[in-house]
């Protein structure tokens, strides 16, 4: 109220005299919002990873800078650990605006709005995230699954936020031959494990990623596919004694916006985030592989041991993906993108 006196102070010095006290004061009132900073934007990010999550460590840093640039304008607000939702119901909320940003695991969230995006998780398709990421921006197939899955989700990327290589880990095998993986009991995430495990004579049932500690500690599982991050903020090398590598596929995370509430985004606010975003993912793709690689190293402390499948071992398990599982992976994508994708150079 004081503001809006000193206003109509103002004013009265300005219009006619005659002009009655009621108009002054609304004309006062009214330049009030004119006259105010801005209100600040706030943007909620969902996310389900644990804090100790490597991945969570890059959406928290994405947060903080953008908070830090924005100056008071816009602020990110982080919703960790499943807190807004999980990760199979956050990419649904993205896209209805129950949340401005969230994280989405491609091959988790991506195959249930776009069947064809099943190529990324189909092992020994890809020999790195760089791999994968080009043939999504630069081969013309690859190039119209995007956009289809951008369209559907009516999402932007904002940034590249990589879980990791996936490789199995097994309690009971070394899984260093095809043989060696006879009788095991499996975890099974998403679809295009299942071919692969019927392949090698697996048992498996679908488990959700908070019901696999528990299921470990049971023995209602013995073998999981996880990528190096999960050994660690999930604590499954409490129970997870050999990890087998070469890696089968490369699980990429993107920090997803809501397409209407970035585009409401003053342009300068929209730019921090998108170059923040280009920044801290760069950081993430170049640490992902060391920092897999450095928990491999500390799952050994913990008594575990990784094999490398080589030789006449890894003739025999390529063998199989030709023969048996890529067939039956097929039917889960386009006969143009599958060809696309296996034509798509690694380098």
């Amino acid at each position: 109220m004081i503001f809006q006196k000193i206003m109509f102070k103002k004013i009265k010095k300005l219009v006619k005299p005659k002009m009655s006290t009621g108009i002054l004061l609304a004309l006062a009132i009214g330049l009030v919002p004119q006259l105010s900073s801005a209100e600040e934007i706030v943007g909620r990010l969902s996310y389900h990873w644990s804090p100790t999550h490597t991945s969570a460590v890059y959406a928290e840093m994405f947060a903080e800078e953008v908070n830090k640039r924005a100056k008071g304008r816009l602020r990110i607000d982080t919703y960790p650990n499943k807190q807004l939702f999980g990760i199979r119901e956050v990419l649904g909320a993205i896209t209805a605006g129950s949340v401005e940003l969230g994280a989405v695991i491609g091959i988790v969230g991506f195959p249930s709005v776009v069947k064809d995006f099943n190529i990324a998780s189909f092992p020994g398709m890809w020999a790195s995230f760089e791999h994968q990421r080009k043939f999504f921006t630069e081969d013309p197939e690859g190039q119209k699954l995007w956009n289809a899955v951008l369209d559907k989700t009516k999402s932007k990327l904002v940034m590249y936020d990589p879980v990791g290589p996936v490789l199995s880990c097994s309690a009971k095998s070394p899984m260093d031959t095809v043989a060696s993986y006879e009788g095991l009991k499996a975890r099974r995430l998403f679809g295009t494990e299942k071919p692969l495990w019927k392949a090698l004579k697996v048992d498996y049932q679908k488990l959700g990623t908070r019901d696999v500690y528990t299921a470990l500690q049971t023995g209602m599982v013995d073998t999981v596919n996880t990528v190096p991050n999960g050994l660690k903020a999930y604590s499954w090398w409490e129970f997870l004694k050999y990890c087998q590598i070469p890696y089968q596929s490369y699980a990429d995370a993107y920090l997803m916006a809501n397409a209407d509430w970035l585009d409401s985004l003053p342009t300068d606010l929209r730019e921090i985030m998108m170059q923040v975003g280009k920044e801290v993912g760069a950081k993430a793709s170049a640490n992902i592989m060391d920092a897999s690689a450095a928990i491999l190293e500390e799952f050994k402390t913990h008594g575990g041991t990784v094999t490398v499948r080589q030789g006449a071992a890894k003739a025999e398990f390529d063998q199989l993906l030709a023969d048996k599982v890529f067939p039956a992976l097929s039917g889960m994508v386009g006969a143009d993108l599958l060809k696309a994708a296996q034509a798509f150079p690694a380098n």
